[in-house]
């Protein structure tokens, strides 16, 4: 099978789109994902009608996959064809006829404030070891803090360079999806440290967060500190760097912040994407009530 058109679309995502390798591999997981469901019948991409996948569509509810799931995956198939469509020739797309289940309407899991100050203080409060680096425990702190002060996504927080950081404007420079770039104000904690940890671990120039080998911190070493600290904390529930970005946006909506203003802060490109936090500062203000209120209940 000819799959030139499959590496032809993710080159094109990749220089043309600036997708994250993150969605260059959901791109490529749902592409193989149709040609192995497919199996032997699959001849070529141009082939393919929209019956066929309605007919994936259904295997894929029948196998129990989640509708998040299934929807990625059409969402990948759908810019996939959009490319053959416009750059390859392709009379139209079959996908677009297909009707997808509804989204499920989760409200995004949100940390308390106090749950925040109890994970934002841990790593000034954990021993350390010999193996530890002294400054090590400052960058875990200073990363923390910056997840919660900025709202920043992960492959944010570790592509940030010292440059970045304006100490005199309170605020740092952040390269966005799509390599949008945007203005985020820094909060006094989160400020104070960042100058102790690039103080103390002589970080001049370059990358802002450094690994033991003093080369910038992997995804996976962030992921990794996080979830050390988070056994150590009373928090009952697993905690993603997400989690901290949806409790930044929501605890500033809470505190009677625009939604205008924190699609800004997000760097959203639709509104519609950071109005589900209005939703869980509703369903939070609806909680407080029934609570508090001494008649709240009939």
């Amino acid at each position: 099978m000819d799959d030139s058109l499959e590496s032809d679309f993710l080159k094109f995502m990749e220089v043309e789109r600036s997708a994250s390798p993150r969605t260059l591999e959901n791109y490529r997981l749902a592409m193989a994902s149709c040609r192995e469901w497919r199996g032997e019948a699959f001849t070529s991409w141009r082939e393919l009608q929209p019956d066929d996948f309605r007919r994936w569509l259904f295997e894929m509810m029948k196998a129990g996959l989640s509708k998040a799931t299934i929807r990625l995956r059409f969402a990948a198939i759908r810019s996939f064809y959009k490319f053959l469509v416009h750059r390859r020739g392709f009379a139209k797309s079959p996908v677009v006829e297909v009707q997808l289940p509804k989204p499920e309407k989760k409200l995004p899991v949100v940390l308390t404030v106090a749950q925040i100050d109890e994970l934002l203080a841990l790593p000034l409060q954990v021993p350390v070891t010999k193996l530890t680096k002294p400054w090590m425990p400052l960058r875990d702190a200073a990363i923390l803090e910056l997840f919660y002060s900025c709202g920043l996504r992960i492959s944010e927080l570790r592509g940030l360079d010292v440059k970045d950081i304006d100490f005199l404007g309170e605020s740092c420079r952040v390269m966005g999806k799509g390599s949008k770039e945007r203005i985020v104000p820094i909060g006094g904690p989160a400020l104070s440290a960042l100058q102790r940890y690039q103080r103390e671990a002589a970080v001049t120039n370059g990358p802002l967060f450094l690994g033991k080998n003093r080369t910038r911190l992997t995804q996976q070493a962030i992921d990794l500190l996080l979830k050390k600290y988070l056994k150590l904390s009373s928090i009952p529930f697993k905690v993603s760097p997400h989690k901290l970005r949806h409790s930044f946006a929501t605890h500033l909506l809470d505190a009677g912040a625009d939604l205008r203003s924190v699609q800004s802060l997000l760097g959203h490109a639709s509104l519609s994407t950071t109005q589900i936090y209005t939703h869980v500062t509703k369903e939070r203000l609806r909680t407080a009530y029934d609570q508090a209120h001494p008649r709240a209940k009939g």
